[in-house]
């Protein structure tokens, strides 16, 4: 697990109250400072067996509200907690699970369900997690560790209509990378560019990202309606010509009304697009929003009929990823389409859909972040019910972010070197 770093829980001096045999206990971290997206494996030794220690989590998200999480564990035989395998008696979370304390933290004022953990205002800045340890008779012992967005040498660059002709960031490894395939992720119906983390990981991992807003900001549409496909078009360019870039190798992750565009983009235009990355998916072409009377996408001038997107061109992988209890719409049955109709199709390339239990809308991207599963939406001003629960959703993330690192690795080198099947 790496080099692990010790810090001491000091005893308060009071008679009676003696630490564990070894000597104080300590609280014990393989990686005080990791990208945000990587397991941290914490252990607290030197405890008296069978001692109560109740372990937290506090953090402070952009708008200074504080968050915090909580686990109360007996110490085993040996005097040792370790979070991976320890199952609290009580607290924020149940079973055993090492970021347990990470994504169930909840705010101190406000529901838990309503409301998402965002730490940072830019993803160039990581973020604090403090851990605590409290033995009764023993002062408390705190670890803080630093979550952070970007690895050493990621580059971002903002990118602006006026400028650039589209809205977003591009996130690129540090220079001297060899060439990787590249992301082009965009979200869905909240609008804006939600996806700048998500990219930012992605580049930390060595694949070049850019994401992508497409309404809701200075110089795009107010609303998802008549949002031409040509936009995603000059952004897949913009990004497959970047130096780290394997231009055979471009993918289109999009969220929930932002899968239309990526099974759109990677049917229409499989020669730019090389397949498809799809969150909380539909399988067909939806109306406008927030009035569904009104068309989403157009091409060539043209509204994108409403109905069942055709995948009969796609020339690269497809992963679709849903919660079985997604409450917004089917994606579990659209993930499901979405891989029979590339059977129909004959698609040689890998497509598998990813369905997990107890999670709902909120199943991607990245893990390990507290989110609610009713939030209020930002277009609408109304609360959503997504479904799921945060477990559910912590657990789908935590499984499903390596399946997407794992199906870029197998992109990676000369286009002759990925084949279909």
């Amino acid at each position: 697990m790496g080099v692990w770093v010790a810090l001491a829980l000091l005893g308060a001096g009071t008679a009676g109250c003696s630490p564990g045999p070894d000597g104080p206990a300590v609280i014990e971290v393989d990686a005080p400072a990791a990208l945000a997206d990587r397991a941290v494996h914490v252990r607290i030794t030197g405890l008296p067996p069978g001692a109560e220690v109740t372990v937290g989590s506090r953090a402070t998200d952009l708008r200074g509200r504080a968050w915090s999480g909580r686990a109360v564990f007996r110490a085993d035989a040996d005097g040792r907690v370790l979070l991976d395998t320890a199952v609290p008696r009580s607290g924020t979370y149940q079973g055993a699970d090492g970021m347990g304390l990470f994504w169930s933290m909840a705010p101190q004022d406000g529901d838990p369900e309503q409301s998402s953990f965002f730490p940072a205002p830019s993803p160039q800045h990581g973020y604090e997690v403090t851990l605590t340890a409290d033995v009764p008779g023993h002062r408390s012992a705190s670890r803080t560790l630093t979550r952070a967005w970007c690895a050493d040498g990621v580059t971002s660059r903002e990118l602006t209509p006026a400028a650039d002709g589209i809205a977003g960031e591009l996130f690129l490894p540090a220079p001297g990378t060899p060439r990787h395939p590249a992301v082009l992720v965009f979200g869905g119906s909240e609008g804006g560019n939600g996806g700048t983390r998500t990219a930012s990981l992605l580049a930390s991992h060595g694949y070049p990202a850019l994401a992508l807003g497409y309404f809701g900001l200075p110089g795009l549409p107010d609303r998802l309606e008549d949002v031409p496909l040509e936009y995603f078009v000059r952004a897949a360019d913009l990004l497959a010509g970047q130096p780290g870039t394997d231009p055979a190798h471009l993918l289109a992750l999009g969220y929930s009304r932002g899968s239309e565009a990526a099974l759109l983009l990677a049917d229409h235009h499989p020669e730019r697009v090389h397949g498809a990355i799809v969150y909380s998916p539909s399988s067909q072409v939806n109306g406008g929003f927030p009035d569904r009377g009104t068309t989403a996408w157009t091409e060539d001038g043209k509204a994108v009929a409403q109905g069942p997107i055709p995948l009969d061109r796609v020339s690269g992988p497809v992963l679709a990823v849903a919660g079985a209890d997604d409450l917004l719409w089917p994606s579990p049955r659209s993930a499901r389409q979405i891989v029979q109709e590339l059977d129909a199709a004959h698609d040689p390339y890998p497509h598998r859909a990813l369905v997990y239990p107890d999670a709902g809308h909120g199943v991607g991207t990245y893990p390990y972040l507290a989110a609610g599963t009713r939030p209020t939406h930002p277009v609408t001003g109304r609360p959503s019910e997504l479904g799921g629960t945060r477990a559910g959703n912590a657990a789908a993330q935590a499984a499903g972010w390596p399946e997407v690192l794992a199906l870029l690795a197998s992109l990676d080198g000369p286009a002759d070197r990925v084949h279909p099947g």
